[in-house]
C-alpha cells in the first residue's frame, strides 16, 4: 500500500476528517509537516497552513517561516503566519521553554479554528513520535493515560500520520521529490527527548529489530485499556461523588470500599490539580480516623476532609470580595438576599429572631458610615450575643462543625469595623436590641447563604 492510501486508510478508520470543510496543516517547514501537507492536498482536503515563528533560533527560524511561506505560495495554500515571545511566556508563567511554546501555539491554532470555521488542526506526529511520548511519560512515572501517549483525534487536533513511520515520512517525500527544512537542534541532546531519538532508541532498535512494531501496538492496547478504565472510573464517579455548588462531595465510606481507594481518588481529584502523594496522605488520614480539619491545596483546589466526607473545590481568587450595603433600604440583592425591616410600632421580643437567619440591631446601626457584606479573614472577632469576651470567627467556624466550603461562602456583616453578624450562623452583640425596644432594624436571610 502506497503513502497516500495507508494515510487515507488511518484518517478513515478513525474518522479524523471529512471532505466537506477545510482544514488547518501546522507546518512547520519539516520533514513531517511537510509531508503531512501535500499527502492532505493529495486526498483531496482544503487545506489551509498554519506557521508559527518563536524566534528561538535566529536566522533558522526565518528560514523556516521564508521556507513555508514559499511552499504554500507555489501551491496555491493560504498560509497563516505569527511570531511568539516563548521566552517571555515561559518566564511570566513560570513554566519550561517547551510547555510555552506548546501552549501559544494551540492557543492560537484555536483561535484560527473559531474564527475561520476549519472542522480541525492537523498535526504531524507519526509513530516514532509516539513511542517516544510513551517513554517519556514512563520515565516521569506516568499513569495508564500516559502510557496510552497520543491517540489520532484529541479534540479538534487530529494526527493523520500517526499510522506511520518517520522512515515511510521520509521515503514519501524522496519519491515526491519534495523539500523541506531541518531544525538543527533535532541533533542536540541536551533535550530528554532528543537523548531518547538520537541516542536511546536506535540502540533499542538495533537490538531488537522488531520493537517499533510491538511498541506501537503496545500502545494502542494501552489505549484500548485507559478506555474501560475511564468507563470504571465515570461509574464510579457516579456512584460516590455529589455535586454542591461548584463543589465536588465525595462520602469516605463508600470511597474506602474500593480496593485501590487512593488510585480511584487521584482520577476523581485529578481536575483540581491534586497528586499521588497527596491522596495517599488523605487516604491514610481517612483509615487513621482523621475524618475532620485536615486539608490539602493544589495551585488552584482545596481539598477537605469533613464530617466523614471529602470536600473539593476551586479557590477563589479574592477572599477579600467586599459589597457596600445599604441598611436604609427594603432588600439587599446582592451578594445575597437579606430582606431588611425597620419596625417603629411593634415592641421587640427575642421570638422576632433567631439570632441566625432572622437578626436585629438598634436603629443607632442607621448612622454608620460605612456598612459592608464581606468574605471573612484570618484573624477576623466578634463579640458573640451572649457572650462576655470576643472570639475569633475561625473558632466559632471549628465550634460550629463547619467545613471548609461552608467557610468559604460565608458572609460577614460589618458596621464601620464592627462585624455584626456571621450571615445565617451567629449575630453579634453589636447594636443589642433590648426587649421593649421599639426603634430597631430587622434583618432576614431570605436566600441560602
Amino acid at each position: 500500500m502506497d503513502f497516500a492510501s495507508q494515510v487515507s486508510l488511518f484518517i478513515n478508520a478513525h474518522e479524523l476528517l471529512h471532505h466537506n470543510e477545510p482544514v488547518l496543516v501546522a507546518v512547520s517547514g519539516g520533514a513531517d509537516s511537510v509531508a503531512l501537507l501535500h499527502v492532505l492536498v493529495s486526498l483531496g482536503f482544503d487545506c489551509a497552513a498554519a506557521h508559527c515563528n518563536f524566534e528561538l533560533r535566529g536566522a533558522e527560524s526565518q528560514r523556516d517561516e521564508d521556507f513555508v511561506k514559499q511552499l504554500c505560495e507555489q501551491q496555491g495554500i493560504p498560509l497563516f503566519t505569527r511570531h511568539f515571545d516563548a521566552k517571555g511566556k515561559a518566564a511570566q508563567e513560570h513554566i519550561s521553554l517547551e510547555m510555552a511554546c506548546r501552549n501559544l501555539r494551540y492557543d492560537w491554532f484555536e483561535h484560527l479554528l473559531d474564527e475561520h470555521g476549519f472542522q480541525a488542526v492537523a498535526v504531524a506526529h507519526h509513530i516514532d513520535d509516539n513511542i517516544e511520548t510513551f517513554f517519556l511519560n514512563a520515565l516521569r512515572g506516568s499513569g495508564i493515560a500516559g502510557l496510552a501517549a497520543m491517540r489520532p483525534k484529541n479534540g479538534r487536533v487530529v494526527r493523520p500520520l500517526l499510522g506511520v513511520t518517520r522512515l515511510q515520512v521520509l521515503s514519501f517525500l524522496d519519491k515526491t521529490k519534495q523539500q523541506y527544512v531541518t531544525d538543527s537542534t533535532n541533533a542536540q541532546n541536551n533535550f530528554l527527548r532528543n537523548r531518547l531519538r538520537n541516542v536511546v532508541l536506535p540502540t533499542l532498535y538495533e537490538h531488537f529489530p522488531q520493537a517499533k512494531t510491538t511498541l506501537a501496538s503496545t500502545i494502542d492496547h494501552t489505549a484500548a485499556s485507559n478506555a474501560l478504565y475511564r468507563e470504571l472510573i465515570n461509574d464510579a464517579a457516579t456512584a460516590l461523588v455529589t455535586r454542591h455548588d461548584d463543589a465536588l462531595i465525595i462520602s469516605c465510606d463508600k470511597l474506602m470500599r474500593y480496593r485501590n481507594a487512593t488510585t480511584l481518588l487521584l482520577e476523581l481529584s485529578r481536575p483540581g490539580g491534586f497528586n499521588h502523594s497527596q491522596c495517599s496522605d488523605v487516604i491514610a488520614a481517612i483509615k487513621d480516623g482523621q475524618s475532620t480539619g485536615k486539608k490539602w491545596l493544589s495551585p488552584t483546589h482545596q481539598l477537605s476532609l469533613n464530617r466523614g466526607n471529602i470536600e473539593i473545590f476551586k479557590l477563589k481568587e479574592k477572599l477579600e470580595e467586599t459589597h457596600d450595603i445599604n441598611l436604609l433600604t427594603n432588600l439587599i440583592e446582592n451578594p445575597i438576599t437579606i430582606k431588611i425591616g425597620t419596625q417603629n410600632n411593634a415592641p421587640f421580643t427575642p421570638a422576632m429572631c433567631d439570632g441566625r437567619r432572622v437578626v436585629a440591631f438598634n436603629a443607632q446601626v442607621l448612622k454608620a458610615h460605612h456598612v459592608t457584606l464581606r468574605r471573612w479573614q484570618e484573624g477576623d472577632r466578634f463579640k458573640p450575643f451572649g457572650l462576655k469576651g470576643t472570639k475569633l470567627v475561625s473558632d466559632f467556624f471549628v465550634d460550629a462543625k463547619m467545613g471548609e466550603m461552608e467557610k468559604r461562602d460565608t458572609w460577614l456583616l460589618e458596621a464601620d469595623g464592627i462585624i455584626l453578624w456571621i450571615v445565617g450562623h451567629r449575630a453579634a452583640d453589636a447594636f443589642r436590641v433590648e426587649p421593649g425596644c421599639v426603634d430597631y432594624v430587622l434583618l432576614s436571610l431570605e436566600a441560602p447563604c
